[in-house]
């Protein structure tokens, strides 16, 4: 597969990594359902077998078995993944309440608690998760870097931080990348943050490029109906009236692009991700065995300038 280098740090990552966010089960607040360990395992190593180099996870996925999964996964092979992992997300004893704390003591017992969960010695890419609360945003990039130069971290970055926010961190350590959300149906960054990481050389690993599904053209309106209750999707707009049936006639729109181009719908969403040199990479989530291997050979795909032309045409006249 295809790599590119994320930002100033050298780390040459496949331009499809693998998310770990349903790995962590249906028991917590924003979790996708019911999911197998064994499922979840198997398709760690399948999509190594594909070409991806890096696995993405974070503490709060499913209040660490996210990363306990995942460090089973990697066994025998860890020195040839690259890990992401996330802190600042904590959560209170019986997991009703999860919160927000940058303060130096807590990132640092977030980082003992998630070397232990995922079985390494090291992090490779230690990210804050949220800028909450944004006025202890400076003193946990202090302690982030803190832990780089201890050894336990090799790299920083931020998810879900606002250009303005990483300005205010840069003086206390170089960012190495930023993770925002961005598919075709969220196109935020594209106003300031992409520029920014440009200018700055600061890699971009970009989340959720299928909008939870909903850009694999398998979602419908029967298929949301189903959903399980623990499926944090039952309460998320997209996927609820009157959205959904916009989202709906989009897809139906698109599906007709990636049937001309040859590929599927998922391909299609994340090449067009890939399209912008600013993206590093994209990372895509998968439950099963199987399904990597669609999507991680989407990183293989170059779209045309007249296929480009033609989802944009589509997305500006939907107004997204």
């Amino acid at each position: 597969m295809k790599k590119r280098t994320l930002g100033w740090t050298g780390l040459e990552l496949s331009v499809v990594g693998l998310g770990t966010w349903a790995a962590g089960g249906g028991e917590w607040k924003f979790g996708w359902g019911p999911q197998d360990d064994d499922d979840t395992i198997k398709t760690v190593r399948e999509a190594v077998d594909c070409g991806i180099n890096w696995i993405d996870t974070a503490a709060v996925y499913g209040l660490g078995h996210s990363e306990t999964v995942v460090g089973k996964a990697i066994k025998g092979i860890r020195d040839n993944i690259i890990i992401a992992t996330k802190c600042e997300r904590r959560w209170n004893a019986g997991g009703s309440e999860i919160y927000g704390s940058l303060k130096k003591k807590d990132i640092k017992k977030e980082c003992e608690d998630s070397l232990s969960r995922l079985s390494t010695g090291y992090i490779d890419l230690y990210q804050i998760h949220w800028p909450q609360p944004e006025e202890d945003i400076v003193e946990g990039w202090v302690a982030v870097n803190e832990l780089i130069k201890e050894g336990k971290v090799r790299f920083g970055g931020v998810s879900n931080f606002s250009t303005e926010q990483m300005k205010k961190i840069r003086p206390s350590g170089k960012i190495a990348s930023l993770q925002p959300p961005y598919n075709m149906l969220k196109r935020g960054i594209e106003k300031d943050q992409m520029a920014y990481c440009r200018e700055n050389n600061i890699g971009m690993v970009t989340y959720s490029p299928m909008e939870k599904g909903l850009l694999t053209g398998k979602v419908t309106m029967e298929w949301v109906k189903a959903l399980s209750e623990s499926d944090h999707r039952k309460r998320d707009t997209n996927f609820t009236e009157p959205q959904l049936t916009t989202n709906m006639e989009l897809i139906d729109k698109l599906r007709i692009v990636s049937q001309k181009a040859g590929i599927t719908l998922s391909q299609l969403a994340i090449a067009w991700i890939l399209r912008r040199p600013e993206i590093t990479a994209a990372i895509v989530g998968a439950r099963k065995p199987g399904q990597i291997q669609e999507t991680a050979a989407a990183g293989e795909i170059t779209l045309t300038v007249d296929v480009i032309k033609e989802i944009d045409a589509i997305l500006d006249e939907t107004h997204i």
